[in-house]
């Protein structure tokens, strides 16, 4: 009960990690300059190192101290956590567009026809040689932070599950498994709180006075400290290594039968042979597949479907649909010891979760608004009001990399200021705050110059949001209840 407990502390932690990326992987995009598609390479390629050496270290797991290697892929963990954090102190301080002149610039995004945009506007600062080189020491570090994540996570558990089934009775071993397996899907779920409260903070907390910071959390060129949650993250997985280089070694039973069994490609093929063996191991390749999509990339749909904060987008993946999994895998493990279920009682437990699941989800399919209309980029028409990225800002020497996007009077959002030919800024003075920007030639209402907000003009889709958390996080519920029975088929 005391490696239960243990090991359901060491994997929160370590899926601490894991999960505080896919929370700030919108904000590590944004700072980065990422694309998603490099960012999704970035977040799965923990598993190559891990299917690399899953197999067979499973195998010969039976022959060594299954505790202190688990405690040494631990420290591996913790390693890989503090690498993430190191490209904030190996990279300059995060330069954003500015739209008014400051006291500490005097750089604009407005248009001023006749100023080179590389001399008037702060947007293209960051297009250098040494930015471009700086982002790849970044991925560099990142990679190989994923990869030590990926092997250092291959024995913690197979090793912990095959550890705690050695000792535990058949009747018990499912509970155990279930409240393992429970506790281990808070640490996603404590990655996404420990994101949303992170990013509340600058991302250059340590370089920067607060006096300095003129944007706020919900502005969208806003960079949280993303870097912050891996030392905290790291730290814990580190102290949670500690108890494992007292354990015992394991009971030497299971050790004799392998090892009497025959050799490690007879035993694989033997496995791979067996029907029951591969649909369950199919079945959880595709589940597994689904959740790392969704952990990945739901928290950036959410920011950009409903209009939320990277912050309130991790705080409700954090408290509403991780644990409403969580409940589900309680649940199928007291199911389990409650009914003492067979293998086929199992079996049909996975497809019945499964089903009511993807009648859950089906709706998720309609519940969503139009991409929001973005000049030059998803919108562009020949009319009065079109072809904003050519013809009505032409003068204004806009650089091409400007990120501060507003929204016109016309529905329509444009990257910049100056993308849209806005020649006045209106600001209050008591805060400092941007109110409007005016005279812009590209934004025509009546044929006249309309004006602009700053910020996303946001969608239509707010009253869909509860609508879409609820079906969610039941969906994830009904998925969950089969994730205990799964891992017993297998198991047994």
């Amino acid at each position: 009960q005391f490696f239960v407990f243990c090991h359901g502390l060491l994997q929160l932690s370590q899926l601490l990690v894991s999960g505080y990326l896919k929370s700030s992987i919108s904000t590590i995009e944004r700072r980065y300059g990422l694309s998603s598609q490099t960012s999704g390479l970035l977040a799965s390629f923990n598993e190559v190192g891990n299917t690399l050496l899953i197999v067979f270290i499973s195998y010969f797991g039976s022959r060594v101290h299954r505790p202190r290697f688990i405690g040494c892929g631990a420290i591996l963990v913790s390693l890989a956590g503090f690498l993430m954090s190191l490209p904030h102190f190996i990279t300059g301080p995060y330069e954003y567009d500015q739209s008014v002149a400051s006291m500490f610039s005097n750089t604009t995004d407005l248009c001023q026809p006749g100023v080179p945009g590389s001399q008037g506007n702060l947007s293209d600062a960051g297009c250098t040689p040494h930015a471009a080189r700086e982002n790849h020491e970044v991925l560099l570090v990142m990679f190989i932070a994923q990869a030590l994540l990926g092997i250092g996570g291959v024995p913690i558990q197979p090793f912990g599950i095959s550890y705690i089934d050695d000792f535990a009775s058949e009747r018990n071993s499912p509970l155990y498994l279930g409240i393992l397996f429970s506790v281990t899907v808070i640490g996603p779920g404590v990655g996404f709180m420990l994101g949303s409260a992170m990013l509340r903070f600058y991302v250059d907390i340590d370089k920067v006075t607060r006096d300095e910071v003129q944007l706020t959390n919900k502005d969208p060129r806003w960079v949280g400290a993303w870097w912050l949650g891996f030392l905290v993250a790291a730290s814990l997985v580190a102290v949670s290594a500690v108890p494992y280089f007292f354990f015992p070694r394991e009971m030497p039973k299971e050790e004799e039968i392998l090892y009497h069994e025959g050799e490690f490609p007879l035993v694989l093929l033997r496995n791979l042979r067996h029907p029951v063996y591969l649909l369950v191991v199919l079945a959880q390749v595709n589940l597994s597949a689904m959740v790392a999509g969704l952990a990945t990339f739901m928290g950036k749909f959410l920011e950009r479907q409903f209009s939320l904060t990277a912050s309130l987008a991790n705080m409700i993946i954090g408290a509403v649909n991780i644990p409403g999994a969580m409940v589900g895998i309680v649940v199928g493990g007291a199911i389990l010891k409650r009914f003492q279920m067979s293998l086929r009682q199992c079996s049909a437990m996975c497809v019945l979760g499964m089903f009511l699941c993807l009648v859950l989800a089906l709706p998720l399919l309609f519940l969503g608004c139009p991409t929001q209309k973005v000049a030059g980029v998803t919108y562009s028409e020949s009319s009065e009001s079109g072809h904003h990225a050519f013809e009505c800002n032409l003068q204004c020497n806009c650089p091409e990399k400007a990120y501060n996007p507003i929204c016109g009077s016309n529905a329509i959002e444009y990257i910049s200021p100056c993308s849209a030919g806005c020649r006045v800024v209106n600001i209050n003075a008591d805060n400092n705050v941007v109110l409007n920007y005016t005279n812009c030639s590209c934004i025509s209402e009546n044929r006249l110059a309309g004006f602009a907000k700053p910020g996303t003009c946001g969608t239509g889709c707010s009253h869909l949001f509860l609508p879409f958390v609820v079906l969610s996080c039941l969906a994830g519920i009904l998925a969950s209840t089969s994730h205990t029975p799964s891992f017993m088929l297998i198991l047994r």
